[in-house]
């Protein structure tokens, strides 16, 4: 009875670790009864711009004024000019445990993050915190409720169970066309393109006079059709087409036979040279704008370096051809039922030991999402508020109403852009976030960039080079090495103490299948005793 006893106590505390454990994924701090202003916070900021002024004026001016509501926290900004770099920082940082407390990034990088112990912050029990949560009685600014963030780009900082991040700026891709050239072919430029129209005007596009100029636009150059993000092109074929790119739980399913297709399409294409990427051509709308390129597409959030008066234009003025600019969804296979992906960077708040800095961070968060800065930053580039607040605000619908009335505040293609992404939130989609989807993403942009070169270095792409392929880039990306290529799942190490647990619970499960054994032969043979 004593070892009976004694056996199920270790299980209870087992079982009881386990609800630790468990409690402490969940919430991983505890929110404070009261934030303590007798102290002072100081809190890092990393930020990414796209070399644009504007913005980082928008950031220093948000800064001041949060500090203006609350004196005693003192907000650092450090700003990068790309994704990747902030990301990298922060894989360094978390193994010294110097990480920031806000940071501009992406949810697949925060799935890599988070295979740390403890390292980013689950927001949920903060976004309803009566106190200080979205809309809190505490909270000194008018900021949006629960509810109020879009909740399409909600949904996409939700991973693992739980929100890990809140939605800061969301675009989509576009697809910016030179109307003048698609009619100059005789063809009329439909409301929602399909990957079958542009195919075919592109390759019409390819005749060229005797002396070797094309007869479209009388120059040398001419690239029909450039994508600058080929990750997404692949991606949102596969979507369109429903075919497999990856389960929620990271499964990897891209290298698949519509895959293949969707490959020799692009070799077919290339091989004429009616399409090109950015990666071989450099940026896309230097090509439009020059009237070397008829349809490309780029982010929604690009918008302001499209068009013959783009406020950001890129080559020199005697380049410049004059021209209608159309934004249009990207290509589709069923016009009728449109998907396109939603992207765009999110914000997440790093884990520390002090609860009430982690308080002053999120504190910063929620500032950053007032109507104040989303439209401020909205307004920068083709990007959309992630708040209904912000984008039903009279502000930001007089911004939308003024429309063309200069080439820079109220530029058309960037409204154009951004009333495209409002139109259509509800046909975008997102891709599952696992350790590991940052390099499943570059290896379904590098599968079209390998095809792409392959066929211009006179190679044929047949079956056989597309196993090959499929074979170089798993390899290059590591993806057999999770396990998740065959379907098994994978979500980095266990820690230590899971992996503790495990095997105690093992241990008193044998001790307790032992204990029943030798009861039951005592029970069976009870000469023996």
């Amino acid at each position: 009875m004593k070892t009976c006893k004694l056996l199920l106590f270790l299980l209870l505390l087992c079982l009881t670790l386990t609800g630790c454990h468990g409690s402490q994924e969940k919430t991983a701090f505890q929110i404070p009864e009261t934030f303590d202003d007798s102290r002072n916070y100081e809190i890092t900021f990393w930020a990414k711009n796209d070399t644009n002024q504007t913005q980082v004026n928008i950031y220093k001016q948000a800064i001041e004024n949060f500090q203006k509501l609350y004196p005693n926290i003192t907000v650092n900004l450090r700003l990068y000019t790309d994704y990747g770099k902030i990301y990298n920082d922060v894989i360094t940082n978390i193994a010294t445990n110097t990480t920031p407390n806000v940071c501009i990034t992406y949810p697949d990088h925060i799935a890599t993050y988070l295979t740390g112990a403890d390292t980013v912050a689950p927001l949920d029990d903060l976004f309803t915190d009566p106190k200080y949560g979205l809309g809190g009685s505490e909270v000194r600014f008018d900021g949006p409720k629960n509810g109020e963030i879009v909740p399409e780009f909600l949904e996409e900082c939700s991973f693992s169970g739980y929100h890990y991040a809140v939605p800061y700026m969301r675009s989509t891709e576009a697809c910016y066309v030179n109307q003048d050239m698609v009619e100059a072919l005789g063809y009329t430029l439909p409301d929602v393109l399909t990957w079958d129209f542009v195919w075919e005007v592109s390759e019409a596009a390819m005749a060229k006079d005797e002396d070797g100029n094309f007869l479209l636009n009388g120059q040398k150059v001419l690239i029909p059709f450039i994508y600058k993000s080929t990750d997404n092109m692949m991606i949102q074929m596969l979507y369109q087409k429903g075919a497999g790119y990856s389960t929620p739980l990271g499964k990897i399913e891209l290298f698949n036979d519509t895959t293949k297709e969707l490959l020799l399409t692009v070799a077919e294409h290339a091989g004429t040279k009616a399409f090109n990427t950015f990666k071989r051509t450099g940026y896309p709308a230097n090509y439009l704008n020059a009237g070397q390129c008829i349809f490309m597409v780029d982010s929604t959030a690009g918008a302001t370096w499209v068009g013959s008066d783009a406020p950001l234009l890129d080559i020199s003025p005697d380049k410049i051809v004059r021209f209608r600019t159309a934004v249009r969804p990207v290509p589709q296979f069923d016009p009728q039922h449109p998907k396109m992906i939603s992207q765009g960077p999110s914000l997440c708040i790093f884990q520390k030991e002090d609860p009430q800095e982690v308080l002053a961070s999120w504190l910063f968060t929620q500032y950053l999402l007032t109507n104040e800065v989303q439209i401020a930053y909205s307004q920068t580039e083709g990007y959309v508020p992630v708040t209904t607040k912000a984008q039903t605000s009279a502000e930001y619908q007089d911004y939308l109403s003024r429309k063309g009335q200069d080439n820079e505040m109220y530029y058309s293609i960037k409204l154009d852009a951004a009333e495209l992404l409002m139109a259509n939130t509800e046909n975008t989609f997102v891709t599952p976030v696992f350790n590991g989807s940052t390099s499943l993403r570059n290896a379904a942009g590098q599968l079209i960039e390998d095809v792409n070169i392959s066929v211009r270095q006179g190679k044929t792409i047949d079956e056989a080079f597309l196993d090959n392929l499929y074979a170089d880039v798993t390899a290059l990306y590591r993806l057999d090495q999770t396990g998740s290529a065959q379907g098994k799942v994978s979500f980095g190490p266990l820690p230590g103490e899971a992996k503790a647990l495990l095997i105690a619970l093992a241990a008193v499960w044998l001790l307790l299948g032992a204990y029943a054994a030798g009861n039951y032969l005592k029970k069976k043979n009870p000469k023996k005793n």
